[in-house]
């Protein structure tokens, strides 16, 4: 079971303790306001009310013990900054801090996180790329440049197989799974793609966008 500090009890760092927990992590959530922390206990292991910039406070949370710790304040700049530094200066093994902009982004990057989720740019792209065709049911994008799309197969893809589309070699694109009357399956080189079918490909954006038909 994987063990993770969450640092900041607000609407971002509850809702991410309550997905955790239903994927059977262990939680200590911290944060200087009671209030949040009780709303928080339902679904944390243990949870502590304190001040994540003070260096005394901070070490007895055995931040090295644990195999994450994700900085979800964003109310005030300075004290996700200090906290990620800090964090970094007690041997936490992979530290994740949350950004609101993209200066804040690379300024946390530079004191000591691993990563930074920037929820706002992140969720505007998900929903600016999903609304731009009708094709597209959802996506996930990676580190560089590439993505996974939850597509509708396209009219012309009716009747014929993967051998014949030859997607791979003309697009550089992947078919890693298919989704057909609520079942998902690895594709066979004999499937033949029918009405309603929901493929999921990996690949860059405009090659993606290519295969697809999208415009």
């Amino acid at each position: 079971m994987k063990s993770v500090l969450i640092l900041g009890a607000g609407n971002f760092g509850a809702m991410l303790a309550k997905q955790m927990n239903a994927q059977g992590y262990e939680i200590l959530i911290v944060d200087i306001r009671e209030a949040q922390v009780n709303a928080a206990m339902p679904y944390v292991t243990d949870a502590q009310i304190g001040d994540c910039t003070d260096p005394s406070f901070l070490q007895t949370l055995g931040v090295d013990n644990f195999d994450l710790c994700v900085v979800t304040i964003s109310e005030h700049f300075q004290t996700s900054l200090e906290t990620t530094s800090l964090l970094k200066d007690f041997g936490a093994r992979r530290v994740i801090s949350r950004a609101k902009n993209e200066i804040q982004e690379k300024f946390l990057l530079r004191n000591g996180a691993d990563e930074v989720i920037y929820p706002e740019k992140q969720m505007a792209l998900r929903l600016a790329t999903k609304y731009a065709s009708e094709q597209i049911l959802d996506f996930t994008q990676f580190d560089g440049g590439y993505s996974i799309y939850e597509m509708a197969v396209p009219a012309d893809w009716m009747g014929k197989t993967l051998p014949q589309l030859d997607v791979r070699r003309k697009f550089d694109v992947n078919i890693i799974s298919l989704r057909r009357d609520g079942q998902v399956t690895v594709p066979r080189a004999d499937d033949v793609f029918q009405q309603g079918d929901i493929v999921y490909a990996v690949g860059e954006m405009k090659k993606l966008y290519k295969c697809f038909h999208v415009h």
